[in-house]
Parts: structure tokens; sequence; C-alpha cells
């Protein structure tokens, strides 16, 4: 049986972590390096405590536009099937929202960046 994964998502924080993967999607996902341009990296705090508990930590990685044309955010893609693709939704606190985005690579996947409730 072959699982269905018609989506492509852009990870770049916890959601490359082996124990978030393994309660999330009930697998390790395996993907292929690629990057967002104009983007760069911040740290927040997150205050979920059910994601504090699956990631092991409060601090997770926030992707933000850059006014640097040369910045780019590096991550690997992953395939997700439906089910998937909403237990990342799921995980992913208001801080992040999921957009559609093209890669370095020409791929268009989603990614969770900046909210628009966070940005300034």
């Amino acid at each position: 049986m072959t699982l269905a994964t018609p989506h492509s998502l852009f990870t770049y924080g916890t959601l490359q972590m082996r124990d978030v993967q393994l309660s999330r999607f009930g697998r390790l996902l395996q993907g292929h390096s690629d990057a967002l341009p104009g983007y760069r990296t911040t740290e927040i705090r997150i205050t979920d405590p059910d994601v504090v508990a699956v990631s092991g930590t409060d601090r997770h990685l926030l992707v933000i536009p850059s006014d640097d044309p040369a910045d780019a955010v590096e991550g690997a893609v992953v395939k997700l099937s439906d089910k998937e693709l909403a237990a990342a939704d799921d995980y992913e606190v208001d801080d992040y929202a999921r957009v559609e985005v093209t890669l370095m690579s020409g791929t268009k996947a989603w990614a969770y960046l900046e909210s628009a409730r966070n940005a300034v």
C-alpha cells in the first residue's frame, strides 16, 4: 500500500526533529534539502504546553521576511498526506501561518511563516 503524499512542506525547525515527527505523523519523514530565499529566522517563545512537551523546548524558530535579498532559510522539503498536513497545522501555534512559497530549487511548497497577527 502506497501512502498518498500530495503535499510538499518546507521544514526548518522543530518539524525536522525525530520526536516531533514520530508524535505528529507516526513516522520519520524523508526529505531533501532546499532553501527559502528572501527570509531569515528569528526565535520565539512557545507557551503551548503540548507543543513544548513534544519538541522539548519553548524556543522555536520563526521565519520572517528579510530586507537582505541574499538571506535564505535552509531547510528540507518533505511529502505529507492530507492527514499529516492537518497534523502539522494542529502542531503549529497561532504565531505561524501556512503559506505557499517558491523555494530556491523552484519547488512550490507549504511553509510555516510568521502569521499576520505577529507581523509589525
